[in-house]
């Protein structure tokens, strides 16, 4: 759609950026209800990252290419938006992705029930605690690596092509959040076991450990591997995610065979965040975790496809 032409100042009109305007007029903000459409959450989601930019539906709407009305009818959830129409709003109103991951969690259902809720939370998250077993977290996998996995998934015949394909593009948009400012913090500690299981072959891993060795430069990215001489001094026997949300509110994640949820419960939460600590205390250090990578790499590039 073509943008519309520049619009005298609000400020100069009257126009509150909570409000729409119609035909000159300011009109009051309308009510939206969360149970009314399956689209409402993700319009009272776009309204609350609008107006915390201080913008206006028609500036909205003019710098992301679309009408006035077409905002105002996805706020209002009366219109479901486009995948291009949420991408373009996460650049504009910097939410690291928020309105995206939100898009596809309601047009797909290849996912685990409880995941799309939790890539909400985690996409406004402060800080990020991971712990992963047997694979590498996705916030920290390559397309290959993605890719070779979802493979396995649909060689056993437990996903079709098409949930396949909205798995790995689920997970490559949860990434977007490296491009907030500032970014959240980032501290994965994963089981040796995550770099040692050959996804995809020889090329795909050594690219994936590259790639581990890469993020772990960046200052707000802290990389930690759990070595397989922990024995059973290792807390957890599945995933852990920990989140710090704004306020200083944490959150936890974790998956059982066909589904994930969260946990909210602030004692259940602190212990957790506890034994997640003590784990991150007997684990390798950054510097010595990264030169386990790089030799499990170099073990990967002697061996033949």
């Amino acid at each position: 759609m073509v943008a519309q032409p520049p619009l005298a100042s609000e400020a100069a009109t009257g126009l509150n950026p909570g409000a729409t305007k119609v035909g000159g007029t300011a009109v009051n903000k309308k009510h939206i209800d969360p149970s009314s459409s399956p689209w409402a959450p993700f319009g009272i989601q776009l309204r609350r990252s609008r107006e915390s930019m201080g913008l206006t539906q028609a500036q909205l709407a003019r710098k992301v290419g679309y009408d006035p009305s077409y905002v105002s009818f996805v706020e209002l959830a009366q219109r479901p938006p486009s995948e291009q129409f949420a991408v373009k709003a996460d650049e504009v109103l910097e939410t690291g992705g928020t309105l995206q991951l939100m898009w596809w969690q309601l047009r797909h259902t290849a996912l685990v029930p409880g995941y799309p809720e939790y890539a909400n939370y985690e996409s406004r998250a402060q800080q990020i605690r991971l712990f992963e077993i047997n694979i590498v977290p996705g916030l920290l996998q390559t397309r290959p690596y993605a890719t070779a996995y979802e493979h396995g998934n649909l060689r056993r015949g437990t996903v079709t092509p098409k949930q396949a394909h909205e798995r790995i593009e689920f997970l490559l948009a949860r990434q977007n959040i490296y491009d907030r400012t500032p970014p959240p913090l980032l501290h994965a500690v994963i089981d040796e076991s995550c770099l040692r299981r050959p996804i995809g072959g020889r090329d795909i891993m050594v690219e994936q450990l590259l790639h581990l060795e890469e993020m772990a430069t960046r200052p707000n990215i802290i990389i930690q591997v759990a070595p397989y001489t922990l024995g059973e001094d290792r807390p957890f026997t599945r995933l852990v995610h920990l989140l710090t949300m704004p306020g200083r509110k944490m959150l936890a994640y974790g998956e059982a065979e066909l589904r994930g949820y969260i946990d909210r419960d602030p004692e259940a939460v602190a212990a957790l965040a506890c034994d997640y600590d003590r784990l991150a205390v007997e684990s390798l250090s950054q510097a010595d975790s990264v030169a386990l990578i790089r030799s499990v790499r170099r073990d990967f590039e002697w061996m033949s496809n």
